[in-house]
């Protein structure tokens, strides 16, 4: 069962990822300024960015791990129960929200 503490392993090893704290106890991992992922030091669960169709399917597959963000739901976010998902599958979903998130030039600087 992963961590948040994973959550920022992943997401620290990643190209010019910087974490912020927002809110006064939201973690969350950005990308030239731009969100992928968010969460919080005590949490079980993120929320990360994902198209519609991801988090569809992501819902779908495990409606109990996975579930529409509140207010950015609409545009894809995703929360996600750490204590219910893999870390190789977490580790491709936040690699997933970087790349939707990062620039061209730096995308092609991580692998699927």
């Amino acid at each position: 069962m992963p961590t948040f503490q994973d959550v920022r392993e992943i997401s620290m090893a990643l190209p010019e990822v910087e974490e912020h704290v927002t809110w006064g106890s939201d973690v969350n991992f950005r990308i030239r300024n731009k969100m992928f992922a968010i969460g919080g030091e005590d949490g079980t669960g993120i929320t990360l960015k994902a198209s519609t169709a991801v988090q569809a399917d992501l819902i779908d597959l495990d409606p109990e791990t996975f579930s529409k963000a509140a207010y950015v739901g609409r545009f894809g976010w995703v929360n996600v129960d750490l204590e219910r998902i893999d870390r190789p599958l977490l580790e491709k979903l936040l690699r997933d929200a970087w790349r939707s998130t990062a620039p061209a030039k730096l995308r092609g600087l991580v692998g699927e």
